[in-house]
């Protein structure tokens, strides 16, 4: 079983008193196992996990979708919090943190200086067991994080966003190679839990399904990077989301109304904000 708590969106719930940003942050249990996905922009995760009784102190692992600052600033209130726990108690255990071997480059748009994680491995080595990885990592039987992402079609991720400076120093054009995703394999098909999707949410799929051997797709839940997007990408996530019999959608965070509305022809649109709790 696996249950999702959605701890920051940029949507809110009328009667829900949450607070939003746009960015993204889960809450995720399974096996046992207390999972957080990406931490957002700020401390707005926190304050709302507070206020729906869910304790961040006692993770097992954080999961980065990518670096970027939407998903990656808010470590530095988790690790405070982590801080001041240890403190009170020697005894506690470092939680596990899995990305993508570039989950903390430096990197820079035309207007901003830095748009990736302000704190980097060294900074967090002391909080965290680092893994980082291209790879697959299981962290259950049935929940995997992704690694990298082929990509194989011609209509997503054919944009750069500004650059990135690698570690030897060399800054290129930033297409975002660190951007992945967790896939949970359910009884009735695969569960996919995304960040932004920058590696384009059909490709995302397409190796979810080659990593679990699974081809029925559940359910996808987070930012489907649809904003204002070409007809090319629109017209193929319109048409591999029909073919693949995909069937429900979560899609928010950086998923624009229109795009919502077009892929409602080819699945059911469920709407996300915070606090929403889902189970599989």
């Amino acid at each position: 079983m696996l249950n999702l708590t959605v701890l920051v969106d940029n949507n809110t719930f009328i009667d829900q008193y949450l607070v939003g940003e746009p960015a993204v942050s889960y809450f995720v249990e399974s096996d046992g196992r207390k999972i957080l996905f990406d931490a957002g922009y700020s401390e707005v995760f926190i304050t709302n996990a507070n206020r729906l009784g869910i304790d961040l102190s006692n993770l097992d692992t954080i999961v980065l979708s990518h670096g970027h600052l939407d998903h990656t600033w808010g470590l530095q209130y988790l690790v405070r919090m982590l801080a001041e726990r240890w403190s009170m108690n020697p005894s506690f255990v470092k939680p596990e943190l899995i990305a993508h071997p570039q989950v903390f480059a430096n990197r820079h748009s035309k207007n901003d200086p830095q748009i990736g994680s302000l704190l980097k491995e060294e900074n967090l080595a002391g909080f965290f067991d680092i893994q980082l990885s291209s790879g697959p990592v299981f962290l259950t039987q049935r929940l995997i994080f992704l690694g990298e992402i082929q990509r194989k079609n011609n209509f997503e991720a054919q944009k750069n966003i500004g650059t990135v400076r690698l570690k030897n120093g060399e800054e290129i054009p930033d297409m975002v190679m660190d951007d992945s995703a967790l896939v949970y394999l359910s009884e009735g098909g695969l569960v996919i839990i995304t960040g932004c999707s920058h590696a384009g949410i059909c490709n995302i799929v397409e190796h979810a399904k080659k990593i679990t051997g699974e081809t029925r797709i559940l359910d996808i839940i987070g930012g489907l990077h649809l904003q204002r997007p070409t007809i090319e990408q629109m017209q193929g996530t319109l048409d591999y989301f029909r073919q693949n019999n995909v069937v429900q959608l979560h899609a928010c965070h950086c998923t624009d109304l229109q795009s919502k509305i077009q892929m409602a022809s080819v699945a059911n649109i469920i709407e996300v904000g915070c606090g929403l709790k889902l189970r599989y």
